[in-house]
This record gives structure tokens, C-alpha cells and sequence, in this order.
């Protein structure tokens, strides 16, 4: 069966955009890292430099041990936001950045939360959304290509793991 020309020009053209964007997967998944490591360690670095406010916000929320939850948080925030940054340990600290957003939407942004289904624009403006959901990108699909965590590990994106995972043909 023969193939049409245009047919075969969609085809071309779908390929090309393909391998195009999928060109764009570690630089963009460099700036996420940069920009939301930068942010956790701000925010982080904020709670270490003024615990004491910050306790005073944990306790007004009901958060259990506050100044001790004060001090986990933000040693949290700011160390795996360095590690974000440089992408070492990429994907584990993800999740602790992740449970870490949880736990803020659990305790200060309780309203956002109860809000997912009737008012979602609530729950996406709300602070830890951002946050997390950078850090659900890093663990999905890694760090990408210009990162610490690819220098060491070899396998630096998705595709390569996909294409080592699939058999060999004959």
C-alpha cells in the first residue's frame, strides 16, 4: 500500500516537532531546578533565620512541636533546595520536598486543601502548590542532562531508561 504525500508530510512534520520539543526536556527541567531550588532555599533560609515567628505561625496553625517543626521544615527547605539546585540526590529529595508541601497544606493552607474539588483555584493559587508541583516534575522525570545526579549516574532522562528497559531486537 502506498503511502500518500501528505499523509507522509503530517508524519515528517509530527517527527521533527517531536524531536524538537523533546530537545527542550533537560534545559527546561534545568530551570525548574534552579528556580525552585533557589525558592526552597529562601524560604527555608527564612524559617532558620527567624524561628521564633515562625513558631509563633506553627503554633497559630495548630502544627504539633512547632519550634521543633520550624526547624525540620526549614533545614528541610533549605538543604534539599540546595541539592535541587545542583541536582544531586534529585528524585529522594523530591519526595521529602513533596511530603514537606503536604504537610503545609495540612496545616496552613487547610482551606485550599478542602477546596480541591469545589473551588480548584483556590487550591492551585495557594502557596505550597507551586512548590510542589515543581517538585513532583523533578521526580517524574528526573533531573535532566545538566545536573550533578546525570554526571555520576549516566542515565539522565527518561527515554534512556525506557530505551535500556526495552529487549534487544534481532
Amino acid at each position: 500500500m502506498k503511502t500518500s504525500p501528505l499523509l507522509f508530510r503530517v508524519q515528517a512534520a509530527y517527527t521533527l516537532l517531536v524531536r524538537a520539543t523533546s530537545s527542550l526536556k533537560s534545559p527546561f527541567l534545568l530551570v525548574v531546578r534552579l528556580y525552585w531550588g533557589w525558592q526552597f532555599f529562601q524560604t527555608g533560609g527564612a524559617k532558620l533565620d527567624d524561628i521564633p515567628a515562625f513558631t509563633e505561625h506553627f503554633t497559630d496553625w495548630g502544627v504539633p512541636l512547632p519550634h521543633l517543626s520550624v526547624i525540620l521544615a526549614g533545614t528541610t527547605e533549605a538543604v534539599c533546595g540546595l541539592l535541587l539546585l545542583a541536582g544531586l540526590a534529585s528524585r529522594p529529595i523530591s519526595i521529602l520536598l513533596i511530603f514537606t508541601m503536604l504537610l503545609a497544606y495540612l496545616t496552613a493552607e487547610t482551606e485550599a486543601l478542602h477546596a480541591f474539588f469545589s473551588d480548584p483555584d483556590k487550591f492551585v493559587s495557594a502557596t505550597p502548590f507551586q512548590f510542589m508541583l515543581a517538585a513532583i516534575l523533578v521526580l517524574i522525570f528526573g533531573p535532566g542532562a545538566f545536573s550533578i545526579d546525570c554526571f555520576f549516574g549516566g542515565k539522565c532522562s527518561a527515554h534512556a531508561a525506557e530505551s535500556s528497559a526495552q529487549p534487544a531486537r534481532a
